[in-house]
């Protein structure tokens, strides 16, 4: 496990294959109230702990996500935590103990808590104002208290390693960041072995074979290309790592560690990125490769584990398994059931007695036979670039003249995937056609592709988008006159281009926590970003160089354009796209007479997670697009 410097933003658009425009008869069905697509699931992120002796889970107290544990053989859950305020971010077991992650009103600086089974001995292990915390190594095979940290406390810009007793709260730092390292390694026995260092263009890999050793570089690539180490052989000799030097598609190797050179390739796959392997740790041996095309994909590599997911595939048929837990002996399991019409099911998986028990439904309350599928789809840009997306249609309605909200996501450097989604299904569910596209950029689909996005924001990417939708109208699905467009963070950005750019495509938007200036942007991300800031100026632009260029895609220098109706939602405390882009856009189009519906959140960030922000958001968002793409017509 490594720490990952977090560079995302969010939402997306594009598509195409041939979906028959006349073939949708099914029944139309009822309308569901819209606090069932966003209220916070029953119980959800279930997990075993390493002994197997308890079962924990996520579910509302307070209106807030807060753990639950019980014990494995049944009984009555005890709350843990008693959070009022936000949502447990995310949590995990270290030996018989509950770690937990939150931060504070969206302003991204996460503390790590832990606390016992019962609630009692809640301890902030990371108590420091305006510093991040996450994760490094949970030490699964070394130690019942001990874990490794990386945390931003010393300079906020880079994370030093610290190795951290959970239940003293006692800390000391194991490796102190000089200042470029991105990622640290280490080995099945706690060590830090390898790092990745950027100095924004260029990454190195660097190795030691111990940690008294000096660190070395091992091999320099710009950042265009690379390894991504994945975990060490079970002998600490060599490491599995994904890589895409010289190939387009990423494929699984093992490398050498000490020369950088690639000795064997488990996988690869020649129209997709291959990323992720996985691993028993009870038995020392590799399991499966994931990859996702049009859905998630395995290879397996382990008879037993491969004996399992047929099992279970058998026992929940129709549906998508995913194995979220195991116990140390690898003899329980948490298995979560889903598709584009199922939240989740949650199961615990006896192999001994190939017993499986339900543990809850995320969603009882959502029937999954008034929910929509989400379709598949593929098209050419105008350029000749393949571009792949989803197209989900509103039940009980013909497939034309149809309106439509057009989707981009975030990032932009991410991708949609096939699967449930509540901003979807509600969609669809009031009579909306919702185009997700994984438009030039979008990961996964290798290097080429994801390079043709370089300083193309709001110029092809954004073509993209905008090919997308005359697809969707020539195919008959889309009426062009009720074409709206909404996404999030990046897609937020799209959307403004979108109306800025096409003003005459779209009859209404929805920015989400969205970029509106470059230049701005760009000098105002969070301080943990500036080791990439280089990498950016290349993927975006520079502020100074190519002034003219970013100004020319700021869609705030071109609100003269913008004649669409607009909401523009914020989250005043967001760390990555500053309140001030919404600000600035807001005011443009209103000077104007544009009109501008602003809907901001003091206690949000990068995106509304607190239950009663995202009713009134989405509660916002029905009655705009309704007001605009007359849904009912």
């Amino acid at each position: 496990m490594h720490l990952r410097n977090l560079i995302t933003c969010f939402s997306l658009l594009l598509a195409a294959t041939a979906c028959s425009p006349q073939k949708n008869t099914t029944p139309k069905p009822p309308m569901i109230p819209l606090k069932d697509f966003f209220r916070n699931p029953e119980k959800a992120a279930f997990q075993i702990s390493p002994s197997g002796q308890y079962i924990s889970y996520l579910a509302p107290w307070e209106n807030r996500m807060n753990v639950f544990v019980r014990k494995t053989s049944g009984g009555e859950a005890t709350r843990v935590t008693d959070l009022k305020d936000r949502d447990i971010s995310s949590y995990f077991w270290k030996g018989d103990r509950i770690i937990y992650s939150r931060d504070f009103g969206g302003d991204e600086n996460f503390h790590l808590f832990s606390a016992n089974p019962d609630g009692s001995g809640a301890k902030d292990l990371t108590p420091f104002d305006k510093v991040r915390a996450g994760m490094v190594d949970n030490l699964e095979d070394i130690s019942d208290t001990d874990v490794l940290i990386g945390m931003n406390k010393r300079n906020p810009e880079v994370f030093d390693v610290y190795r951290l007793d959970i239940q003293s709260g006692k800390m000391n730092m194991v490796a102190e960041n000089p200042g470029n390292i991105g990622n640290w390694i280490t080995d099945h026995e706690g060590k830090i072995r390898m790092a990745t260092t950027t100095d924004g263009v260029n990454t190195s890999l660097l190795y030691r074979p111990n940690e008294k050793a000096p660190f070395k570089t091992v091999l320099t690539t710009n950042f265009r290309e690379g390894i991504s180490p994945q975990f060490f052989t079970f002998d600490n000799q060599f490491v599995y790592a994904a890589s895409n030097l010289g190939r387009d598609k990423s494929a699984i190797v093992k490398i050498d560690p000490a020369t950088g050179k690639e000795l064997e390739v488990l996988y690869e796959d020649p129209d997709v990125d291959v990323e992720s392997l996985h691993y028993s740790r009870k038995r020392k041996v590799l399991t499966t490769i994931t990859f996702e095309k049009e859905k998630v994909n395995r290879k397996f590599l382990d008879p037993v584990i491969e004996k399992i997911f047929t099992r279970l595939q058998t026992l929940l048929p129709g549906v998508e398994v995913q194995i979220t837990g195991t116990d140390d002996a690898e003899n329980l399991f948490i298995v979560r059931a889903t598709s584009d019409t199922l939240r989740g099911i949650y199961y615990l998986y006896n192999v001994q007695t190939d017993k499986l028990e339900e543990l809850a439904n995320a969603c009882p309350w959502l029937n999954p036979a008034d929910l929509t599928e989400m379709k598949p789809v593929s098209y050419k840009s105008r350029d000749g670039l393949t571009i792949h997306g989803y197209l989900t249609l509103p039940k009980g309605r013909p497939a034309k003249n149809l309106p439509v909200v057009i989707n981009p996501h975030g990032g932009p450097w991410h991708r949609d995937s096939w699967g449930y989604n509540p901003e979807v299904q509600f969609l669809a569910n009031r009579g909306y056609a919702i185009f997700q596209v994984n438009f030039r950029g979008s990961t996964g689909y290798g290097r080429k592709f994801w390079e043709a996005s370089f300083k193309q924001w709001g110029l092809k990417m954004q073509d993209d988008v905008t090919d997308g939708v005359h697809w969707l109208i020539d195919q008959g699905i889309a009426d062009p006159k009720r074409v709206g467009i909404y996404g999030g963070s990046y897609g937020g950005y799209a959307v403004l281009a979108g109306l800025a750019f096409t003003p005459d495509l779209y009859a209404c938007g929805v920015d989400y926590v969205g970029v509106s200036n470059l230049l701005t942007f760009m000098k105002t991300i969070p301080p943990y970003w500036k080791p990439y800031l280089e990498m950016m100026y290349e993927q975006v632009g520079h502020p100074e160089k190519e002034t003219d260029m970013l100004k020319a895609a700021s869609p705030v220098f071109h609100a003269d354009k913008i004649k669409a109706p607009l909401l523009v939602v914020q989250g005043a405390k967001d760390p990555r796209v500053n309140i001030a882009e919404s600000n600035q856009i807001v005011e443009a189009l209103r000077k104007r007479g544009v009109e501008v519906e602003y809907l901001v959140k003091d206690d949000e960030g990068h995106g509304f997670h607190n239950e009663e922000n995202r009713m009134e958001f989405y509660a916002t968002m029905e009655r705009f697009l309704a007001k605009h793409l007359h849904p009912d017509k």
